[in-house]
């Protein structure tokens, strides 16, 4: 279920932008709004989203909210994605060994 809240965050492209944006280094609500062409109660929007998922942090620095990636978050993106790539490859391993004109 964890999962399912993540990837509908990121389903939004700007939701997928604004975590490149913290990647690096955190950053305040104001300097990833300054980035879009969107109001700042729609970039804050995003980040509750993305806050609720699990993909970023938020940390109050007087007036500021400072968000910063969740590597945390992106481990159950990761393992979700590993437990499908396995059987990925079983497939094309099956694929090529029933078919060695490939």
């Amino acid at each position: 279920m964890a999962s399912q809240v993540i990837f509908t965050a990121l389903v939004e492209p700007r939701r997928r932008d604004i975590l490149h944006l913290v990647r690096d280094r955190p950053r305040s609500a104001g300097e990833i709004g300054s980035h879009f062409d969107i109001t700042q109660q729609a970039v804050s929007q995003h980040l509750q989203v993305l806050s609720r998922a699990g993909l970023v942090d938020v940390q109050r620095e007087g007036p500021r909210r400072i968000y910063a990636i969740n590597p945390q978050g992106l481990e159950a993106v990761e393992q979700f994605l590993a437990e499908l790539w396995p059987a990925g490859l079983e497939r094309l391993k099956r694929a090529i060994e029933s078919n060695p004109a490939i």
